[in-house]
Protein backbone atom coordinates (compact mmCIF):
# COMPACT_ATOMS: atom_id res chain seq x y z
CA UNK A 1 0.00 0.00 0.00
CA UNK A 2 1.07 3.29 -0.36
CA UNK A 3 1.69 6.11 2.15
CA UNK A 4 -1.11 7.98 1.14
CA UNK A 5 -3.87 5.09 1.72
CA UNK A 6 -2.14 4.33 4.94
CA UNK A 7 -2.57 7.86 5.92
CA UNK A 8 -6.44 7.27 4.91
CA UNK A 9 -6.36 4.52 7.32
CA UNK A 10 -4.34 6.07 10.34
CA UNK A 11 -7.27 8.94 10.12
CA UNK A 12 -10.04 6.53 9.77
CA UNK A 13 -8.75 4.47 12.86
CA UNK A 14 -7.72 7.45 15.23
CA UNK A 15 -11.57 8.10 14.67
CA UNK A 16 -13.18 5.25 15.27
CA UNK A 17 -10.45 4.67 18.73
CA UNK A 18 -11.64 8.37 19.77
CA UNK A 19 -15.01 7.34 19.57
CA UNK A 20 -14.78 3.74 21.40
CA UNK A 21 -12.41 5.36 24.17
CA UNK A 22 -15.54 7.81 24.62
CA UNK A 23 -18.37 5.33 24.47
CA UNK A 24 -20.28 3.98 27.60
CA UNK A 25 -18.96 0.38 28.40
CA UNK A 26 -21.59 -2.28 28.98
CA UNK A 27 -20.29 -5.09 31.19
CA UNK A 28 -21.83 -8.42 30.09
CA UNK A 29 -20.85 -9.97 33.02
CA UNK A 30 -17.74 -11.89 32.12
CA UNK A 31 -14.90 -9.98 33.72
CA UNK A 32 -11.42 -10.83 32.11
CA UNK A 33 -9.04 -8.81 34.84
CA UNK A 34 -7.45 -5.91 33.26
CA UNK A 35 -8.81 -6.53 29.66
CA UNK A 36 -9.21 -2.43 29.58
CA UNK A 37 -5.31 -2.44 29.86
CA UNK A 38 -4.73 -5.21 27.03
CA UNK A 39 -7.22 -3.22 24.72
CA UNK A 40 -4.88 -0.35 25.25
CA UNK A 41 -2.06 -1.81 24.50
CA UNK A 42 -2.87 -3.64 21.48
CA UNK A 43 -4.87 -0.45 19.95
CA UNK A 44 -1.89 1.43 20.05
CA UNK A 45 0.86 -1.30 18.86
CA UNK A 46 -2.01 -1.23 15.60
CA UNK A 47 -1.60 2.27 15.74
CA UNK A 48 1.93 2.68 15.62
CA UNK A 49 1.98 -0.07 12.75
CA UNK A 50 -0.16 2.14 10.84
CA UNK A 51 1.63 5.48 11.23
CA UNK A 52 5.23 4.13 10.35
CA UNK A 53 3.75 2.98 7.30
CA UNK A 54 2.14 6.50 6.90
CA UNK A 55 4.68 8.34 7.62
CA UNK A 56 9.04 8.94 7.04
CA UNK A 57 8.96 10.87 10.40
CA UNK A 58 11.32 9.29 13.03
CA UNK A 59 10.38 6.71 15.80
CA UNK A 60 10.72 9.07 18.93
CA UNK A 61 8.41 12.06 16.85
CA UNK A 62 5.72 8.75 16.54
CA UNK A 63 6.17 7.79 19.77
CA UNK A 64 5.38 11.17 21.18
CA UNK A 65 2.75 11.99 19.13
CA UNK A 66 1.06 8.43 19.74
CA UNK A 67 1.64 8.90 23.49
CA UNK A 68 -0.13 12.64 23.04
CA UNK A 69 -3.19 11.01 21.25
CA UNK A 70 -3.26 8.48 24.78
CA UNK A 71 -2.68 11.65 27.27
CA UNK A 72 -5.65 13.57 24.77
CA UNK A 73 -8.07 10.25 25.25
CA UNK A 74 -7.41 9.78 29.22
CA UNK A 75 -8.73 13.66 29.42
CA UNK A 76 -11.37 13.36 27.38
CA UNK A 77 -12.18 10.05 29.62
CA UNK A 78 -11.65 11.90 32.76
CA UNK A 79 -14.49 14.78 31.56
CA UNK A 80 -17.04 11.92 30.66
CA UNK A 81 -19.67 11.09 33.12
CA UNK A 82 -19.30 7.66 32.20
CA UNK A 83 -15.90 6.63 31.90
CA UNK A 84 -12.40 7.38 34.29
CA UNK A 85 -9.25 8.90 33.15
CA UNK A 86 -6.48 5.95 34.42
CA UNK A 87 -2.37 6.63 34.42
CA UNK A 88 -2.41 3.15 34.08
CA UNK A 89 -4.13 2.88 30.41
CA UNK A 90 -1.81 5.77 29.56
CA UNK A 91 1.25 3.38 30.08
CA UNK A 92 -0.35 0.61 28.40
CA UNK A 93 -0.66 3.06 25.43
CA UNK A 94 2.63 4.04 25.38
CA UNK A 95 3.81 0.35 26.00
CA UNK A 96 2.20 -0.96 23.00
CA UNK A 97 3.43 1.72 20.97
CA UNK A 98 7.06 0.89 21.94
CA UNK A 99 6.40 -2.57 21.48
CA UNK A 100 5.56 -1.96 17.94
CA UNK A 101 8.58 -0.08 17.13
CA UNK A 102 11.08 -2.41 19.28
CA UNK A 103 9.30 -5.29 17.75
CA UNK A 104 10.06 -3.67 13.99
CA UNK A 105 14.09 -3.28 15.09
CA UNK A 106 14.54 -6.27 16.91
CA UNK A 107 12.75 -7.75 13.35
CA UNK A 108 14.79 -5.64 10.92
CA UNK A 109 18.23 -6.75 13.09
CA UNK A 110 17.25 -10.30 13.06
CA UNK A 111 16.58 -9.81 9.07
CA UNK A 112 19.69 -7.85 8.38
CA UNK A 113 21.63 -10.81 9.98
CA UNK A 114 19.62 -13.50 8.38
CA UNK A 115 20.48 -11.95 4.85
CA UNK A 116 23.44 -9.97 5.62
Amino acid sequence: MTRRIYQLVLLITLAICTALFAKEIQHSGIRIEHLDKIAHFGIFFILAFIMHHAFKWPMWLQITLLASYGVGIELMQGMLPHRQASFADFIADVLGAVSYYASYILWRTWRGNKYG
